[in-house]
């Protein structure tokens, strides 16, 4: 009964940006690890960014500087902020929660960013 949403991907330029959302549901969002990954194709799926449920943020390098991941707890979303994306940026963005107690993840349906340059 976890579901995780993934929405706000597109076609953007390079240089652009976009703001992806992930709705959760079936859970208590407030207590839960967030994170996001991406794949891009012939690639295996990389972490870009976590933010653990007490606010503390980690980025991958690639990323780092260019995107914010933060949450809203009241509205059961993170939520991550892409500015100057790159073409190399365009993968498949899939939302991950993970509960501390149980050990258990669950994974969005993702979400698709194309960057063109």
């Amino acid at each position: 009964q976890v579901q995780l949403v993934e929405s706000g991907g597109g076609l953007v330029q390079a240089g652009g940006s976009l703001r992806l959302s992930c709705v959760a549901s079936g859970s208590i969002f407030s207590n839960k690890h967030m994170a996001w990954f991406r794949q891009a194709p012939g690639k295996q799926r990389e972490l870009v960014a976590t933010i653990t449920s007490g606010g503390t943020t980690n980025y991958a390098d690639s990323v780092k500087g260019r995107c914010t991941i933060s949450r809203d707890n009241a509205k059961n979303t993170v939520y991550l902020q892409m500015n100057s994306l790159k073409p190399e940026d365009t993968a498949v963005y899939y939302c991950r929660q993970t509960s501390s107690s149980t050990g258990l993840s669950y994974w969005g349906q993702g979400t698709q960013v194309t960057v063109s340059s």
